[in-house]
């Protein structure tokens, strides 16, 4: 069977679920994964109506360490506006950063390229974190902003986060934040509040590649 007739309308099944929510007269609680601030511009927006937003921020990922707080205290930064222009309450849990620990899980597969294995494997590490967190604490969902990228896959996401589901009782939130001008948008409240946009992906493999490329430009 041709893969792009096996894929998954995400974005239609996220307002399936916004519907049904609507019906009911609920408001919901929401585990945000979020990796930074510009990838949570516009999932902030399209769930905020809807749910109320708890943002975990696990990215033990990121490195070096002078890049993981300038991207946590970047989305800081954009919680606050968000807030004050548009009314609401979003809260933040900051998770302990544990670089060379979450390194050595990447390690096996350090020599794959960029959206391989390692990246899955990362994916599945942070969203599994911030999904224990969120069942803990019995919020009503999960999800994360990572789908808003053009460079994740968010069939792969979805299919993480659906896997991980049947460990947790919070269910997971399908999306593709991405989908339906979504991107553009975030791009556009990026311009507007001046966040800073990063440059590579976050751990120390896509980091180096980030340098070479770099240098391989200057060469150039």
């Amino acid at each position: 069977m041709d893969e792009k007739n096996t894929k998954i309308n995400y974005y239609q099944k996220s307002q399936i679920e916004i519907d049904k929510i609507v019906r009911e007269g609920k408001r919901p609680t929401i585990a945000l994964h979020a990796c930074c601030g510009p990838c949570s511009t516009y999932p902030l927006e399209f769930l905020a109506p809807f749910f109320d937003i708890t943002i975990l921020y696990p990215n033990s990922n990121i490195y070096p360490s002078e890049e993981y707080f300038r991207r946590l205290n970047e989305l800081k930064k954009y919680i606050e506006i968000f807030n004050k222009e548009n009314g609401y309450s979003v809260k933040l849990v900051e998770f302990e950063y544990k670089n060379e620990e979450f390194n050595k899980k990447l390690e096996i597969y350090k020599d794959e390229p960029e959206g391989g294995k390692r990246c899955f494997l990362c994916f599945t590490l942070r969203m599994d974190e911030a999904y224990k967190y969120a069942d803990g604490l019995g919020f009503d969902y999960f999800t994360t902003v990572m789908t808003i990228s053009r460079q994740k896959n968010s069939q792969v996401l979805n299919k993480i986060g659906e896997e991980l589901s049947a460990k947790y009782k919070t269910k997971y939130f399908y999306s593709d934040f991405k989908k339906k001008n979504g991107i553009n948008r975030s791009y556009e409240l990026r311009r507007k509040y001046n966040l800073y946009n990063q440059q590579y992906c976050g751990c120390v493999y896509s980091y180096a590649h980030y340098l070479k490329k770099i240098e391989g430009t200057k060469e150039n």
